[in-house]
């Protein structure tokens, strides 16, 4: 007969709260080496556990992976999706610290808020090594197409409402809005004393000497794109 899981946990711990740990330590570790080169008596080793019980808990290395992933994912696309809808809900002369920003900066936020406490599971949906038929992989896979589709509907949409309907000009925002924003996730990791606060203080300023740099041309070629009104999404 089957042994049902004990919820007492390992050495006084609730199980509860010792899942909790294993699932920041594996986070932690994924994120920062990556699936393949991630070791789970490394994981077991930050918990003070064996990886006997990481496998009595979890199963194998992808399914550990899997239940670090799909919180940080499903995270990531409800926070995009609902910063893109509150910026197309202010309009793009709304008043207000949240709204004038426009809405690529409360994307920013919304994601630097998000990741904040687990920077490095960032990485997680952009993980290149998972192995490419496991349901991790095709769940990472998921959700980067549905980043993709909100950012390659903010960039269409925001050419389009400038009367510009050129498809590789979409395409083109598109990878420039997605490269940015990964760009500027990384520097945050790097820098982990910048609050989410500070950091969409941060890209505010950048993005207001942006505007400032774009010739009078770009600005009347493309209005709108170098006030600073790019729409969300990530990459």
């Amino acid at each position: 007969m089957a042994t049902l899981p004990s919820r007492a946990g390992t050495k006084g711990v609730p199980r509860a709260r010792r899942e909790e740990q294993i699932l920041a330590a594996a986070t932690e570790e994924f994120g920062s080496r990556g699936y393949a080169a991630a070791s789970l008596p490394a994981v077991a080793a930050r918990v003070g556990v064996t990886k006997t019980l990481l496998h009595q808990y979890f199963g194998a290395k992808q399914d550990l992976y899997l239940a670090c992933l799909t919180p940080v994912g499903d995270r990531l696309v409800a926070v995009i999706r609902a910063a893109v809808a509150e910026g197309a809900a202010a309009g793009p002369s709304a008043a207000g610290p949240s709204a004038a920003t426009g809405t690529p900066l409360l994307v920013l936020r919304a994601i630097f808020t998000a990741l904040e406490g687990r920077r490095e599971a960032w990485f997680l949906v952009y993980e290149t090594s998972l192995p490419p038929d496991s349901e991790a992989a095709r769940r990472a896979a998921g959700y980067r197409a549905a980043v993709n589709r909100l950012a390659a509907d903010g960039t269409a949409g925001l050419l389009a409402a400038a009367g510009h309907a050129d498809p590789l000009d979409a395409d083109a925002l598109n990878h420039v809005w997605q490269g940015l924003v990964a760009t500027l996730v990384r520097w945050w990791i790097k820098h982990p004393d910048q609050s989410p606060d500070a950091m969409a203080r941060r890209c505010a300023r950048l993005f207001a000497v942006a505007a400032a740099l774009a010739p009078a041309a770009a600005q009347g070629d493309a209005p709108g794109i170098a006030s600073g009104n790019l729409p969300g999404g990530v990459g």
